[in-house]
């Protein structure tokens, strides 16, 4: 037995297993998309001091083994010993979950016959063969089903043993038109949603008898290293040799890896359906469509209604002919992320008009009801979902999630997710900053830091900051990039109105989706003129709107179907176009406009 103490102060104990399975066992997620196999190379950690044997080193470059890393999977500390563990790791979290329950329950409540998984485990009794009757085995099964069905030529090279070996009573999972595996009659049915971000990737396993999700993972988008937005990863695309093929390596493994981390605590049943809502070039590239034209005037996607490919084709590791589903998407900028949010949301079933908001790394906009959907896309950065700030991070344990400040004491109060002390900042605690800070008049209407004003304001190599604790602080850069989103938000809405020819209001609700929007403080969010200036009760939060609408996209035919009739049903306006937009979004750089009348009550 030795002990493993990590950089962060944990002590763990091991009786022989790996690395990666004794950070398993206490809730730490290393990214390992193999299964601990030693071949996807992606759950390296640094081993400062100790010794240790390790059997491979895959994708471990030799420069990297001089530092000490290793990989977690393939790795028997024999010592005690002392490791890194890395910042980028898989966070399995009730709280995401709990946002969206309510969300994927309501209509199943509301009309249980939406209730219908394309999949389904059908248990059979099949007439053994006989010298008079010598059917052949799958034509025995197809009359038994009573329908014309297809097989796969694995499956089916493995039914003459299965049917016998199981005295002619067996158990198939099948879709509409094909049969899909062979299983014991216990084994539970799972289904996997998958909302894939341009900044971070979610998963939720579900139970397909029951309907209820099981478990959720999410972890950051690998592609960041190679562009924070979609456009700079079109460009990768585009420009290197490979490069559609190594953004989808990076993703594919990610979801892998989540895929492999929650069913690893699942093994009673297998995963046998798949739904994927993305926005439109992630979905590409997931697909390992080339998304170049996407980029280029008139800005086209190769498709925006995807056929249900399996995943053999997407290189996931799960049985190979299981369906995978993908989200409708509706133009270049607006996919299938924000067809699934307005399925989550019902605002199409509505009379009353509604704004649908997505605040992630595009900032995705919707307005309408049940007879009109009109929509636009404005980039607003990665920085709410933790990318592009010297201290962002996801809304996990750690982050600073609220934020108040008395000028009277110069002093502060925060609230960190999990009651601990603060590793950084998530997308509201970023919005409670500058919000305090501009009321209490330590930051100006351009947003910037006013020298002398606080203690908390010092200078570090050329750049002002205002500290927070030890390890955390906003920079002036940090806030000038905050600005920038919030007038993206904002412009995207404001001329989005004008477009249809309704004012703010004429709103009767907002919807406010992205990963960390319940978290969101209202006032303080129309304190810095990032949302309509509407009362405080038309606002309701939806959380991951894109992984909620997968989940339900994923459990009804029904769901799925009136998913691809809402992507036809929305008009889509291209805002690079518009100078009205360019307009509103140099206005609302300022804080909170340069149109004061529009706030002045919120003063």
């Amino acid at each position: 037995m030795y002990k493993i103490r990590t950089n962060r102060g944990e002590i763990f104990e091991t009786h022989g297993e790996t690395l990666l399975q004794v950070l398993q066992s206490h809730a730490i997620y290393l990214p390992a998309s193999c299964g601990g196999k030693g071949i996807c190379g992606r759950c390296k950690l640094r081993i400062v001091e100790g010794k240790s044997k390790t059997s491979s080193f895959f994708g471990i470059s030799e420069d990297e083994k001089k530092l000490g890393y290793v990989l977690a999977c393939q790795t028997y500390p024999e010592s005690d010993i002392i490791i890194e563990v890395p910042e980028k790791l898989i966070t399995v979290t009730e709280r995401i979950s709990a946002a969206k329950l309510w969300l994927v329950e309501k209509p199943f409540k509301d009309n249980p016959s939406l209730f219908e998984p394309l999949v389904k485990k059908v248990s059979l009794k099949i007439e053994p063969p006989t010298i008079e009757n010598s059917k052949a085995d799958f034509e025995n099964i197809r009359q038994t089903l009573n329908k014309k069905i297809s097989i796969s030529r694995k499956l089916v090279s493995l039914l003459p043993e299965f049917l016998r070996k199981n005295k002619w009573q067996i158990t198939v999972v099948l879709t509409e038109k094909e049969i899909i595996d062979f299983i014991e009659p216990d084994t539970k049915l799972y289904g996997v949603a998958v909302d894939i971000g341009t900044t971070t990737v979610a998963i939720a396993l579900i139970d397909l008898e029951e309907g209820r999700v099981i478990d959720i993972a999410s972890c950051y988008n690998s592609q960041i290293s190679y562009g924070d937005d979609v456009i700079t990863r079109i460009i990768y695309a585009v420009e290197n040799k490979n490069g559609v093929d190594i953004l989808r390596k990076c993703i594919v493994d990610d979801i892998n890896a989540l895929i492999n981390t929650v069913f690893m605590k699942h093994r009673d049943g297998k995963i046998l359906y798949v739904t994927i809502s993305a926005n439109t070039t992630m979905a590409h590239i997931f697909w390992g469509i080339n998304p170049k034209y996407i980029r280029e005037e008139p800005y086209t996607p190769v498709l925006n209604h995807y056929p249900v490919w399996n995943a053999a084709q997407a290189k996931l590791l799960i049985e190979p002919n299981v369906p995978v589903y993908t989200v409708s998407s509706v133009a270049g900028y607006v996919g299938g992320d924000i067809v699934a949010g307005i399925l989550a949301s019902q605002m199409y079933l509505q009379e009353e008009i509604s704004l649908f908001i997505d605040i992630g790394t595009n900032g995705e906009v919707v307005i309408g009801n049940k007879q009109w959907l009109v929509t636009a896309s404005t980039s607003a950065g990665p920085c709410f979902e933790g990318s592009g700030i010297s201290c962002g991070m996801r809304a996990t344990s750690g982050a600073i999630e609220s934020f108040s400040y008395n000028k009277n004491s110069d002093s502060f109060k925060i609230k960190v997710i999990g009651d601990m002390p603060p590793s950084g900042i998530c997308g509201s605690g970023m919005i409670d900053i500058v919000s305090e800070l501009f009321s209490e008049g330590i930051i100006d209407q351009k947003g910037k830091l006013i020298k002398g004003f606080s203690q908390w304001i010092k200078e570090v190599n050329d750049e002002q900051r205002f500290i927070i604790s030890e390890n955390c602080y906003i920079t002036q850069a940090d806030i000038d990039n905050i600005i920038r989103a919030k007038a993206a938000i904002y412009a995207g809405i404001s001329t989005l109105l004008e477009e249809v020819g309704i004012s703010e209001k004429d709103i009767s609700k907002v919807y406010i989706a992205g990963g960390f929007g319940e978290f969101i403080n209202i006032k303080k969010a129309l304190k810095i003129g990032m949302l309509p200036n509407l009362p405080e009760n038309r606002f309701q939060f939806l959380g991951n709107t894109s992984l909620a609408g997968a989940i339900l996209c994923t459990l009804s035919y029904q769901l799925r179907e009136t998913a691809e009739e809402i992507a036809d049903k929305m008009t889509y306006i291209d805002l690079s176009r518009s100078k009205k937009f360019m307009d509103e979004y140099i206005s609302a750089l300022f804080l909170p406009h340069t149109d004061w009348e529009r706030f002045k009550e919120l003063s």
